[in-house]
């Protein structure tokens, strides 16, 4: 027999060993990830050596049950990971376990802060994955024969700055990294079957090839208290579950995705509204599958929940709540995406600027949006339920949203006052019903649908036949500032300026005398309310009020300014509102004949601006007074 060369020492490459450096010393917080990257690496090795054996069968032999094995000595604080794929030889280790790929390596170490936090966030971007194994790890061997060669090699090291190469003895192809896991209370708590299992579950589940979980059997006592042989334990699949976003749309039945989308969601006892099932190829390929609850998910009006898209990378789970995948305004749905090109370690720093990130997420964001038009255009009942439960959230795509405006108008819904408060109209529904000659969509807003459907401003247009809608979600003010036209008719709320119906020569005859007869009555109302209001004029609008506010065309709705005031914005200031007065009523007709004859008004100023007030569902600035001034008249 002839006699083994000893181990040759080699140094790494100079960038190797400050990135070493920086993974040892540094404080990383997530070091579980060092088990993701020797899976994913086995799992790689594997596809190789499958893709090879379709022209070289001879490569497989008769070993073609690949497989990935881990094996796990709790009281020898080590992890085996074991696979039968491609292997490395001598030249193979020396160029991937000694140096890193040139490209941009420089760049990124003289980018180097210091930050731990901040600087490991960075070093995925340069296929490096191994070398995290370095921060749990005191020493790592790695034992690897190449398939088709008959020699095998053992690589060794503590991450100090040099590895050992020599030649081995393995009977068959493939690669096992042994772990010796630092004596650390934390980092020896890796070399647990319990956590080892976790980690598998939470980031490789989803991998093609099988993963097995072997632990070392540990001796038990008997009764008399003496040692007697361990049992053997079989080894466990760790991964029996598909990746169903990876099999053809028409292979999955609704049952499949009733499971798939309760596992991810959490939503135990729920089912999709819909689902979309996309497999994207040609300069970029990707899968995605996205969910759209049935039910509004927990905490969904708290901006910062969490979005629900998992992202994973050839099956590897890379992060939970994918922000950069969705804006926020779809944060109601759940999902997955797996991208064929991202690196593994693709960090979230990496992702914002990302440009397959910013491709797959227009795809997401589109196809996500023609489910939801689908879906309202076939089945009406099941989007009545997602609007009622998720559609104020969708409206908050108006806010600093350019790109997807027009689809988004289209999903709008809303109540009316020709809906009433139980039915939705679109707005194409509300503009085929518009009447003759009418160019503008007429909304208002308000604190509730009940307060909206008994407000004065809505008196001359249920009589003149025009149609109004409510908005009495607090986001419908933000809404508004992105939503400005419709199928080329702008939007007018009515609770601003002066509001032009139709009027026949006789109702403008009459509209004219009466601002001529009631001058003084308005200006002595205005002098009266000088602090609140800045203009009393006569209107048309109302039927059967005598009184309402309205505000001047540029200024902030009664409405925005509560809403503004909730948000701890008390030092804004406030505009006067403008008080129009219905002329054909009996309480102005009355002050009108006071105001003439020289009469004082007394307290009728401040009783109709109170029921103004209270009629849009503002409060009373001094409702004590407005109560005594009721209580004067009533005597």
């Amino acid at each position: 027999m002839s006699k083994k060369a000893a181990p040759q020492k080699h140094e790494f490459q100079t960038e190797v060993r400050e990135l070493l450096n920086l993974m040892i010393n540094s404080l990383y917080s997530n070091q579980e990830i060092f088990l993701r990257e020797l899976v994913s690496n086995s799992a790689d090795a594997l596809d190789k050596v499958r893709f090879e054996g379709i022209t070289n069968p001879d490569l497989l032999g008769e070993d073609s049950d690949l497989r990935i094995d881990l094996k796990v000595d709790e009281d020898a604080r080590t992890i085996t990971v074991s696979d039968n794929g491609i292997g490395m030889n001598e030249d193979d280790l020396v160029q991937s376990l000694g140096t890193i790929a040139s490209s941009g390596t420089r760049s990124f170490l003289s980018n180097l802060s210091g930050d731990s936090k901040k600087d490991m966030s960075l070093i995925g971007q340069f296929g490096v994955g191994f070398y995290s194994v370095f921060m749990v790890a005191e020493n790592v061997e790695v034992l690897t024969r190449k398939a088709g060669e008959d020699q095998a090699w053992l690589w060794s090291s503590k991450g100090d700055g040099e590895f050992l190469l020599s030649e081995a003895e393995k009977e068959n192809r493939g690669t096992i990294v042994t772990i010796h896991l630092k004596d650390d209370e934390d980092i020896s708590g890796f070399a647990s079957e319990c956590k080892v299992r976790e980690i598998i579950h939470k980031y490789s589940e989803f991998i093609v090839h099988p993963i097995w979980l072997k632990t070392l059997p540990k001796p038990a006592k008997d009764e008399d208290g003496e040692l007697k042989p361990a049992e053997e334990k079989a080894a466990e699949r760790l991964n029996e579950k598909t990746a169903i976003w990876r099999r053809s749309a028409k292979e999955v039945t609704e049952e499949n995705h009733k499971e798939f989308y309760q596992q991810i969601s959490n939503d135990f006892a729920g089912e999709p509204l819909t689902v979309t099932h996309q497999h994207v190829e040609g300069r970029q390929e990707f899968w995605s599958l996205v969910y759209v609850p049935g039910k509004a998910p927990f905490g969904l009006f708290n901006q910062d929940r969490g979005h629900g898209i998992k992202l994973y990378v050839k099956r590897i789970f890379i992060m939970d709540n994918c922000e950069d995948l969705l804006p926020t305004w779809l944060r109601f749905v759940s999902g997955v995406v797996d991208s064929e090109d991202l690196p593994l370690n693709v960090s979230r720093e990496i992702l914002q600027n990302n440009r397959i990130i910013a491709g797959i997420k227009k795809h997401v964001i589109k196809k996500t949006l023609d489910a939801l038009q689908k879906m309202a255009d076939d089945k009406p009942e099941d989007y009545a339920t997602f609007w009622k439960e998720m559609g104020m959230v969708l409206k908050e795509g108006f806010y600093m949203n350019f790109e997807w405006l027009d689809e988004l108008k289209s999903l709008l819904r809303f109540h009316s006052t020709s809906s009433g408060t139980s039915d939705n109209i679109s707005l194409k529904d509300y503009v085929s019903g518009m009447r003759d000659g009418q160019d503008v969509i007429y909304y208002i807003t308000g604190e509730s649908l009940k307060t909206m459907e008994k407000s004065p401003l809505l008196e001359t247009f249920r009589a003149k036949g025009f149609e109004v809608l409510f908005m009495a979600d607090h986001v419908d003010e933000f809404m508004m500032s992105g939503l400005h036209d419709f199928d080329g008719k702008q939007f007018k709320d009515i609770s601003r300026g002066d509001v032009e119906l139709e009027k026949t020569e006789e109702e403008e005859k009459i509209e004219k005398e009466q601002h001529e007869n009631y001058g003084k009555l308005c200006d002595a109302l205005q002098n009266a309310l000088a602090e609140t209001v800045e203009t009393v004029r006569v209107t048309s609008r109302l039927q059967d009020s005598p009184c309402v506010l309205v505000n001047k065309e540029d200024a902030m709705s009664a409405h925005m300014e509560r809403l503004m005031k909730q948000m701890g914005q008390d030092n804004m200031s406030v505009s006067k509102r403008i008080l129009e007065i219905n002329p054909e009523h009996a309480i102005c007709k009355m002050l009108q004949a006071q105001s003439e004859a020289g009469d004082e008004l007394g307290d009728w100023p401040t009783v109709l601006l109170g029921q103004a007030l209270l009629a849009e569902g503002s409060p009373l600035p001094d409702a004590n007074a407005y109560v005594q001034a009721v209580n004067k008249l009533l005597i």
